[in-house]
């Protein structure tokens, strides 16, 4: 049985250390096919982007004999050398322009002096031009570009004063990359997001983003069968310590770590480093993709911005959504898709107006419940300051409330969970409140939806657990009855009269200044 390992993404490394690498060379021979092609393909972090560099760049060194028994030991290729500029932002931790020309310059020196050419040039924008040329000329080769991680520094001060002046050093020195194309042989730039104004993209007009294309959507990732045929082994060792049927094993493990999915009609894919990380453990269930680190900025956003989580998780977006956006008009959802917190989930065919037409517009999902348990415990942290522990507990509490049809009971735990939130990290917008409370009910996996459409207007929150379906009302800054009388005005609970449930209904006040929810009223409903 071959090793595992999360921590060595280096290709030679991989294959020489004898650790088990699931062969994905099939895509690599399709990408290096043409004579000359720049691509640019976006990832969640941890997802086999710098490993599938790794791969090209020892393609590229001419080292076949690394690559015998995988698919493109064979091909018609002739595996001549070339010089490779390999550039890696992910180490960058810069969060000024200065600090960023600065990391930029000592990565350029340590080019220049590994290819044995003089770093000239005044700009670091004309000293990576210098550089590249340099290069082709003493080897009398065309180059070859891999950038890991090119917004990277971005996404440093994705939340602080200085991302545009970040991607504006960022833009003057990429272009460089479209001024010396013709001294390239391939270029593939990889990253997590796909920002506007970034030379990348409004410069280089040859540049293939394979990010959403059909050919490629499983080459990072394993699929159903590359995990069962690849970890077969390690499987059948960690299967022994469970209380489970293969069956169901397979389907735990599938619930936790699959359901990424890069085009519509692609077949979804495991997170590799979670899975890595999970057998290693001896088969312990946990959140693996989330420890390996999280942006705060994003975070910070959605707090910042009063995203509305319940409304964004219900609605579609178009094919637009995908497209490159802007640092100055920074959408909470597109962050979250791009980062890898929300996949692409079905797809609905909507008619356009007076025409036979029908545009496709895309639902956003968690993944897995890796990711979404572990949103959810870093969103309540954000927004409550509830943390991993006190959250289980409080879960714990809540199911047995709900589940029971104690509504005044579930009701003390909100309003005890909102007591203790600092002054400091109160929201002052019902749906800041709203959204704790959704959060919360998505964490005790019941049903439930924000925004529910009646015939009448919009219920806040409607949940189903057990034999009952609460519907609730928020008010903030009015009173309970307030929020109770709108409940009866709008006929809210005639939705749910047959679904052979009762129904509770709660309308409940909330106090902006205090922080505070101050009272409710409950009510069975009676048809």
């Amino acid at each position: 049985m071959k090793d595992l390992t999360s921590s060595v993404y280096t290709f030679e490394d991989l294959i020489q250390g004898n650790f088990l690498y699931v062969d994905k060379t099939e895509y690599i021979w399709q990408l290096i096919r043409p004579a000359k092609e720049m691509y640019f393909l976006s990832r969640p972090r941890r997802f086999g982007k710098s490993l599938t560099l790794s791969t090209l760049k020892a393609v590229f060194q001419g080292k076949k004999d690394l690559f015998k028994g995988l698919a493109i030991y064979d091909k018609p290729y002739d595996w001549k050398p070339y010089p490779i500029i390999y550039l890696d932002m992910a180490n960058c931790q810069a969060k000024t322009p200065q600090a960023l020309d600065d990391f930029i310059f000592d990565t350029l020196v340590g080019l220049a002096e590994a290819h044995g050419v003089r770093l000239r040039g005044q700009s670091n924008s004309k000293r990576f031009e210098f550089l590249i040329g340099d290069i082709a000329q003493k080897n009398n080769s065309s180059v070859v570009i891999l950038l890991d991680e090119y917004d990277k520094p971005i996404l440093n001060t994705l939340s602080g004063p200085n991302a545009l002046e970040c991607r504006d050093v960022l833009k003057g020195f990429y272009s460089s990359i479209k001024k010396c194309e013709g001294s390239l042989r391939f270029a593939f730039i990889t990253g997590v997001s796909k920002f506007c104004h970034v030379s990348l993209f409004s410069d280089l007009n040859n540049l293939t983003d394979i990010t959403m294309d059909a050919r490629y959507a499983t080459m990072l990732g394993y699929t159903q069968t590359e995990f069962e045929t690849n970890f077969k082994e390690q499987i059948a060792s960690v299967e022994k310590k469970q209380d489970l049927s293969h069956a169901d094993f397979l389907a735990e493990i599938k619930a936790w770590y699959d359901g990424y999915r890069f085009e519509e009609d692609a077949e979804s894919v495991y997170n590799p480093v979670s899975l890595a990380r999970f057998f290693e453990s001896g088969g312990k269930f946990s959140n693996y993709w989330f420890e390996t680190g999280t942006s705060s900025s994003l975070f910070e956003i959605m707090k910042k911005q009063s995203f509305d989580l319940p409304k964004a998780l219900e609605s579609t977006v178009s094919a637009s959504f995908f497209e490159a956006f802007e640092i100055d008009r920074l959408e909470p959802k597109t962050l979250l898709y791009q980062t890898g917190y929300l996949t692409l989930g079905k797809t609905v065919k909507v008619p356009v107006p007076y025409t036979k037409v029908q545009n496709t517009e895309y639902t956003l999902v968690f993944p897995n419940y890796e990711v979404k348990s572990s949103f959810n415990n870093h969103l309540l942290r954000y927004y409550a300051n509830v943390q991993a522990d006190q959250s289980q507990r409080l879960i714990r509490d809540l199911i047995q409330d709900i589940g029971s049809g104690n509504a005044d009971g579930f009701m003390k735990q909100l309003q005890t969970l909102f007591a203790d939130i600092p002054y400091d990290m109160r929201g002052k917008k019902e749906h800041d409140y709203q959204t704790v409370i959704y959060v919360i009910f998505m964490m005790l996996h019941i049903f439930i939806e924000g925004e529910h459409r009646t015939g009448e207007g919009r219920i806040d929150l409607m949940l189903s657990a057990g034999d009952w379906i609460y519907v609730i009302e928020l008010k903030l800054n009015k009173t309970a009855q307030d929020a109770m009388q709108q409940i009866h005005d709008k006929n809210y609970a005639l939705n749910f009269r047959n679904r052979g449930k009762r129904i509770m209904l709660i309308g409940a006040n909330l106090d902006s200044d205090k922080g505070q929810l101050t009272d409710w009223i409950t009510e069975e409903y009676c048809s």
